[in-house]
């Protein structure tokens, strides 16, 4: 069962979502949970059907004392790197918060201080901890929504069912059609790199 962390403050959780993604934006998300919210749904959002993670958005949303997501571009990612857009992200998305959090807790075991703001990163802590957990909903089914809406522009790659990740089908989709300027062109489209179609 997952837990608040014992901190008497306002603690946010942070997570992200779409890292091993071929295309599209990594999303990051910031909660700050009311210390008595608890559902029993709530889980990793990897271990989550798409339905049960979008029953939940709605309530965390409503429920959570501050939320935010922020989408890292493609050309972000390939700036700054996948892992440093993420972390750059999960800045911007605590920045929103309003009330601002004392305490951050990230999943993973990277990050950079943000502020003067304590931190802890704790690895699965999105299957640990509620806020994380929280957080890894909203930060994936935000993604996911977007990744549905570029789909019906770009319908060769199978977006809304892939999301963007390095499917069979997606990576046939840019071996006919070439990549766009949702693809990263820092990542491996294929095995052999395709001339890109800008």
């Amino acid at each position: 069962m997952l837990v608040h962390y014992p901190f008497s403050g306002l603690t946010a959780g942070c997570d992200e979502a779409g890292r091993g993604c071929l295309a599209g934006p990594v999303s990051a998300a910031a909660v700050i949970l009311p210390k008595d919210f608890y559902h029993p749904a709530l889980n990793d959002s990897k271990q989550l059907s798409e339905k049960k993670r979008e029953t939940l958005r709605p309530i965390i949303e409503k429920e959570a004392l501050a939320w935010s997501v922020v989408m890292m571009s493609p050309e972000e990612v390939d700036e700054l790197n996948v892992l440093w857009a993420s972390i750059e992200g999960m800045h911007r998305a605590l920045k929103q918060l309003d009330p601002q959090p004392e305490l951050v807790l990230i999943d993973g075991n990277r990050f950079k201080s943000y502020r003067e703001v304590p931190h802890k990163t704790v690895v699965k802590g999105d299957g640990i901890y509620l806020s994380i957990a929280a957080a890894s909903v909203l930060a994936k089914t935000h993604r996911d929504e977007h990744m549905k809406a570029l789909a019906e522009k770009y319908p060769e790659y199978g977006w809304e069912r892939n999301k963007g990740y390095p499917t069979k089908e997606h990576r046939s989709g840019i071996a006919e059609f070439g990549a766009r300027e949702h693809h990263r062109k820092s990542f491996k489209l294929l095995p052999d790199q395709l001339r890109l179609l800008l």
